[in-house]
């Protein structure tokens, strides 16, 4: 439905403005604010945001939706209108990140995040998350005190909240000391509940931020210890989910850590990902035999485990498709795997001749 009817802001009537609702889905990659998630009476923010990108002086709207973030001096009404139409502001309009910033609005949207309204709460994660899009922006946020509140978000706010909150923490932790603090605020724990609970949207979000942050080897030892192998190996597990890919990224990520490996013996990988050698796509065939060569590598109990499993075939097959980097690794795979046979073999020739 397209909606014609005038709209006065400002002191301004801005008749002509017309904007068509639509109901488009929920973005897939995690870098921006999602469309067709508000309520059929924000049609009119919806012109106000075709308002700005055509006005004289739009930087006077953005002053005065700065302004309107103050809690101070507006109410909460006033504040989530405000907010959420910064939210729109900056959802697809670069220059608008830079201005809005620039006009001080990351400071006002980082308080918003601690707002016990949840509405409130999320309009400000989600302008701050839109506002992290622009690299110049994400060391500004980091250093105004942006992760603790939306560590706070990801654990208490609104699924979209959670959604956007993982989203902004993902943004913020490009800047390599920014994963090391985000780490250390307990954010590593909330992102594995995500990963586990959360719908389709959260868990890739979620996924990707935990990629992100475990570059750094200590988060790698928060992630393990926070039970991380368990939604990982079930998302792996079903090679409808759509996760499957990024799941095995971040686990051949993890693997370099002590504790990773008994963990993902413990919530049954192996049998996992031997299927994935024996049935997923190529990249899966190959993540699976980067994590199972360093499953492998320094345990002949795990390499028995892995044979036994029925890992050798599966992988001769993948390693005579492949190209060399997969295939080096396939077959340094298929020489620790048989290593625990020829052991038994010779064991068993010395036990026949003391016989």
């Amino acid at each position: 439905m397209e909606n014609r009817n005038g709209l006065t802001y400002m002191n301004r009537k801005l008749s002509g403005l017309s904007v068509t609702d639509d109901s488009s889905s929920a973005f897939s990659d995690c870098n921006s604010d999602r469309s067709g998630e508000f309520p059929p009476s924000s049609s009119d923010n919806r012109r106000l945001f075709l308002y700005c990108a055509t006005a004289e002086n739009p930087d006077d709207l953005i002053r005065y939706l700065v302004s309107h973030l103050d809690s101070s001096s507006f109410s909460i009404d006033e504040q989530k209108q405000a907010a959420m139409e910064i939210r729109l502001l900056t959802k697809d309009k670069p220059e608008n990140r830079i201005k809005l910033a620039r006009a001080g609005a990351i400071k006002p949207l980082i308080s918003l995040i601690s707002s016990t309204d949840p509405d409130l709460q999320e309009h400000g994660v989600t302008a701050v998350l839109n506002l992290s899009l622009c690299d110049e922006n994400k060391e500004l946020i980091a250093s105004s005190g942006a992760i603790k509140p939306l560590v706070r978000a990801l654990k208490s706010g609104t699924p979209t909240a959670k959604e956007n909150a993982a989203c902004a923490l993902l943004r913020l932790s490009q800047i390599e000391e920014n994963k090391i603090a985000i780490g250390r605020s307990g954010a590593i724990p909330l992102l594995v509940s995500l990963l586990e609970t959360g719908g389709f949207r959260g868990k890739k979000d979620a996924a990707t931020a935990l990629y992100s942050l475990c570059s750094a080897k200590e988060n790698k030892a928060r992630a393990v210890g926070s039970g991380v192998m368990k939604p990982l190996v079930e998302l792996m597990a079903d090679l409808e989910s759509n996760m499957v890919d990024k799941s095995a990224y971040v686990m051949n990520l993890l693997m370099s850590a002590a504790e990773a490996k008994p963990a993902v013996v413990e919530e049954g990988g192996v049998p996992v990902l031997v299927e994935m050698v024996e049935v997923g796509t190529q990249r899966q065939k190959e993540m699976g035999v980067s994590i199972l060569l360093q499953l492998c590598e320094e345990s002949v109990v795990y390499r028995t485990m892995v044979a036994r499993e029925g890992a050798i075939a599966p992988v001769v097959a993948m390693s005579q498709n492949c190209k060399s980097r997969a295939k080096q690794k396939a077959e340094a795979l298929i020489e620790l795997l048989r290593q625990p046979r020829q052991q038994q073999q010779q064991q068993q020739q010395l036990d026949s001749n003391r016989s």
